[in-house]
């Protein structure tokens, strides 16, 4: 499926979410949907989502999601007790409630853990139910929760959580706060971001509760990592097979930020400021967009290959590296790239011929020089690699000791 389709099929997904009027306000507020199984925001029935329960945030509260099983599970009860009081007038009673997960501390996603002890003290008085949270949550909110009688545990990421049954991984994701928790649920590929990652929006990061661009990208990355189908955010509709896209449209958004623009450049002029920044691995991202579109794009192929030979994925550059040379084969910057390349990969004798045919071009390239000496060195052929001025100066000034050790491993 295309990136064009993916957006089109998650706008139609999103069209019961409130939309901002661009003239009046309209009479009346649509009609709160109320509580819902994910199986009815789907449209579609499964024994998981059937018993798995959805809350539309309103007003000041994030979404509130309930597991049912042998007990009920509430991941982020909101800032207020009453969508679980309409809860309750079901089928269920305060005392099923066993458990309540956060994403993070923020009040409209935890308060009503509070709300929901103070509106139910019989219910506080029975222990109330285990609070589950990141260490550095509010400490003010694990105090009240330890004097109304509930067991606080603390989860700091890697952790597999028994909910109702399932086992959930705790997925340590900081950025919008300091203690944001992402929820992952393997066996139906559905993850809980909380704030982390949310349908056609990105949460900025609140410096008042330890938020960062650079612990965003540390938790947005983790999510990738994960085989992502359906995404529950903290606010927004539930978004069914495009979960996936949902966490590659926050990192793209997020990598704008980094890059510090707020509107689509050329993605290989956004991966020449992340490469500036140090950030290698979100260049290759960028320059990767270019190439999806034109996967002939000399620039574009031999940023990348740049990148991963910097990465240490020195075979992997080879592939983009032979391609550029396909086309070019006096390609000055490329040829440079594959000596260092096979450098990297310990192939010696392989690499000198490429520095040679720089050095036939360009004689002055120092870079060439310091190169082929460092091959020479590491092949044993000292009396010659010390013959070379760029490299012998560099190599008492900077990494004899580096350079010996190497040697020494490799004999």
């Amino acid at each position: 499926m295309g990136k064009a389709q993916d957006e089109e099929k998650l706008n139609l997904q999103a069209e019961q979410e409130p939309q901002e009027a661009n003239e009046e306000a309209p009479a009346e507020e649509p009609q709160h949907p109320g509580w819902l199984t994910l199986s009815e925001v789907y449209g579609f029935s499964d024994p998981f989502f059937d018993n798995f329960l959805y809350l539309l945030g309103y007003d000041y509260s994030s979404n509130v999601y309930v597991i049912k099983g042998d007990y009920l599970t509430v991941i982020d009860p909101g800032n207020d007790y009453t969508g679980l009081m309409d809860l309750f007038r079901r089928d269920h009673r305060p005392e099923d409630i066993k458990k309540i997960v956060l994403t993070h501390g923020h009040r409209d996603h935890s308060m009503g853990a509070v709300e929901l002890l103070r509106a139910y003290p019989h219910f506080a008085e029975g222990g109330g139910f285990e609070l589950i949270l990141h260490p550095e949550s509010p400490a003010e909110l694990k105090e009240v929760m330890k004097k109304f009688g509930c067991q606080v545990t603390e989860v700091k990421g890697g952790e597999i959580l028994d909910l109702c049954g399932m086992p959930w991984e705790v997925i340590y994701t900081p950025g919008h706060t300091i203690d944001g928790l992402s929820y992952y649920h393997a066996p139906s590929k559905t993850v809980i971001t909380g704030d982390t990652s949310l349908p056609h929006a990105m949460a900025k990061p609140d410096e008042n509760a330890g938020g960062r661009l650079d612990h965003y990208l540390y938790g947005i990355k983790a999510l990738l990592k994960k085989d992502i189908v359906n995404l529950l955010p903290g606010h927004g509709i539930p978004v069914a097979e495009l979960g996936k896209f949902v966490v590659e449209q926050t990192y793209e958004s997020l990598l704008l930020k980094i890059i510090g623009i707020e509107t689509q450049i050329p993605w290989i002029e956004g991966a020449e400021k992340l490469v500036e920044k140090g950030l290698l691995e979100e260049a290759i991202f960028c320059v990767d967009k270019d190439l999806a579109r034109d996967p002939e794009n000399l620039r574009a192929l031999q940023f990348k290959a740049f990148c991963l030979t910097d990465m240490g994925r020195c075979e992997e550059s080879l592939t983009y590296l032979d391609k550029i040379l396909d086309q070019q084969a006096d390609n000055f910057h490329a040829l440079l790239a594959k000596g260092h390349a096979l450098l990297g990969m310990g192939k010696y004798d392989d690499c000198l011929p490429y520095f040679d045919r720089v050095l036939k071009q360009h004689p002055n390239v120092r870079e060439a020089y310091i190169f082929k000496g460092m091959a020479l060195f590491l092949s044993g052929r000292v009396d010659e690699a010390m013959d070379i001025p760029a490299f012998s100066t560099e190599f008492s000034g900077r990494f004899k000791e580096q350079l010996e050790k190497r040697s020494q491993t490799a004999k």
